[in-house]
């Protein structure tokens, strides 16, 4: 990447040591492409923030540095130190969770607290490389997944680290070692101490894998999943050898058609995940005589509790359950209704859902109903209904019998701040050709005025033709007799032959008004001639 490459030779520059670290070195090493790039540094976060001016800081518990790029994102880190616990034997005995970790020290005290030795691996591209403390280099070569250091130590500092395990030997091929296996079994419940953000941002990132069945069945043959979601496997325990045949349970027949829809280019968002893994629970809830609403929130709430799922997620799943029925209303005396229950945002989602579950059961009915809804209606692939459009193709009342309906029809984002890109560039589109058609006008306008005003200036004649006669000539015209002296020849004369040179003036209609204040305040009757 030449972006962390850039990033690595400018901290050198500043005499500061970097490499690259974790992930990316480790899918090289395997032949795999990496997803994205991270980098190890000498520099604390305050000095790499000097060095860059397109950077963040971020986190508390471990300070690491977002450097921006366009559409991507590097993070560097500095390297750690050990922590108390394990430099001094005496504190090993209390408590081992690592609320902070913003001890700095050097690349081979970083390596050592690091999680699995394959993700240990610095490379170094300016010689190209690779520094290997812990021994993963070997570990990738035979395919085996292991700790850093002693794994219940390490599975109590960060409990993430069990399902992180479980996550990288299902998506890498890599075999867990027996250590590592005995003590995520006898340590399992010190996840539930981790925290609820990561262990969600873990969720998400396993439901994006194209492959959470396998690792799902990996957290059962490794007793974690009855930990995670201990609520919501009765039935799934009801299978005999459920850890070993989960693939066979309800739970993750689910699953895999899940996955098979993300690699045919399906969206699925995690609330369908979530949906899918508390069916069971809510349809026991369901079974009862009741709402179904609050049926269904007392179900999914100890769950949704423990996990601190944001409300919004939990309202989402609670609007997916109870929109179920809605789909099979497919008479046309529901067509008014249907409509409207397709502009909901959480339609694409109850959509999936009933489609899913529907595949599972080998419901042909129910598969029916749901070509009839994916046919009839134009299904958004990004997770939202199509209530925005609808909201803003409503046309306002023209007769609105109040204010407050006149204000209700109005919409006045729709002008000031469109909802999506597309809307924005069609409004500036639109804003463009409207000041073009203002300056075309503009333009017509005084090419009108211009002409009009030359076609006056050639009636205009700021002065007259002049002739003066000299006395030759003047004695010529006597003889001839039409140049007699006295009062009458001069008067015959003067409008024939000798003309006196007269000033016109031009006076628009609009300067008229001008004229005549200026004539009254000067005392005369007319306008000045010269």
């Amino acid at each position: 990447d030449e972006d962390a490459l850039k990033i690595i030779h400018r901290l050198g520059k500043f005499g500061y040591k970097s490499y690259l670290v974790g992930g990316c070195v480790r899918d090289l090493l395997l032949g795999r492409k990496p997803k994205d790039f991270d980098i190890a540094t000498s520099a604390t976060p305050t000095q790499i923030k000097n060095v860059f001016n397109n950077c963040r800081i971020i986190g508390k518990r471990f300070k690491i540095v977002h450097i921006i790029f366009k559409g991507k994102i590097i993070e560097v880190t500095t390297f750690r130190s050990l922590p108390d616990h394990r430099l001094n034997k005496n504190a090993a005995n209390g408590e081992l969770l690592l609320k902070r970790d913003n001890n700095f020290g050097n690349s081979k005290e970083d390596a050592a607290r690091r999680d699995f030795t394959v993700n240990a691996l610095y490379y170094d591209p300016r010689n190209e490389s690779i520094i290997d403390y812990v021994g993963g280099f070997d570990d990738i070569k035979n395919k085996i997944l292991r700790v850093v250091g002693d794994p219940e130590i390490s599975f109590k500092e960060d409990p993430v680290r069990m399902l992180r395990a479980v996550k990288i030997s299902v998506l890498h091929g890599l075999e867990i070692d027996k250590k590592t296996k005995m003590a995520i079994k006898k340590n399992r419940l010190e996840i539930e101490k981790a925290s609820s953000s990561r262990m969600l941002e873990e969720y998400n990132k396993i439901f994006r894998t194209w492959d959470t069945s396998s690792i799902f069945k990996g957290l059962a043959e490794n007793h974690l999943l009855d930990v995670l979601f201990k609520e919501s496997l009765e039935v799934v325990k009801k299978t005999p050898n459920w850890e070993e045949n989960f693939l066979d349970t309800s739970l993750g027949k689910l699953l895999l058609i899940a996955d098979r829809k993300l690699k045919e280019r399906e969206e699925l968002t995690p609330t369908i995940f979530f949906a899918l893994i508390f069916s069971d629970i809510v349809n026991d809830a369901l079974k009862e005589k009741g709402n179904m609403v609050p049926l269904i929130k007392a179900a999914i709430d100890p769950i949704c509790n423990r996990l601190d799922m944001p409300r919004r997620d939990r309202e989402r799943i609670i609007r997916i359950y109870a929109s179920q029925k809605r789909f099979l209303k497919t008479n046309e005396s529901n067509k008014q209704q249907n409509d409207l229950f397709r502009t909901k945002d959480f339609f694409y989602d109850s959509f999936m859902y009933f489609k899913l579950i529907a595949e599972a059961r080998n419901d042909e009915e129910a598969l029916q109903m749901a070509f009839f809804w994916e046919i009839s209606a134009r299904i958004r692939p990004d997770g939202r209904g199509n209530k925005q459009n609808n909201r803003r193709d409503k046309k306002p009342n023209p007769n609105p019998n109040t204010e407050s309906e006149e204000k209700n029809n109005r919409n006045p984002r729709k002008k000031k701040n469109p909802y999506n890109r597309q809307e924005r560039e069609t409004f500036k589109k639109q804003s463009n050709v409207a000041v073009e058609e203002k300056i075309e006008k503009i333009e017509k306008e005084e090419s009108v005025i211009s002409e009009e005003i030359f076609d006056k200036s050639k009636d205009i004649s700021v002065y007259e033709e002049t002739k003066i006669l000299t006395t030759s000539e003047m004695e010529a015209l006597q003889e001839t007799g039409e140049g007699d002296s006295g009062e009458e020849n001069k008067s015959s004369v003067k409008p024939d032959s000798v003309r006196v040179a007269k000033k016109k003036r031009y006076k628009p209609k609009k300067f008229k008004k001008f004229y005549k204040k200026k004539n009254k305040v000067s005392g005369e009757g007319a306008a000045p001639q010269e």
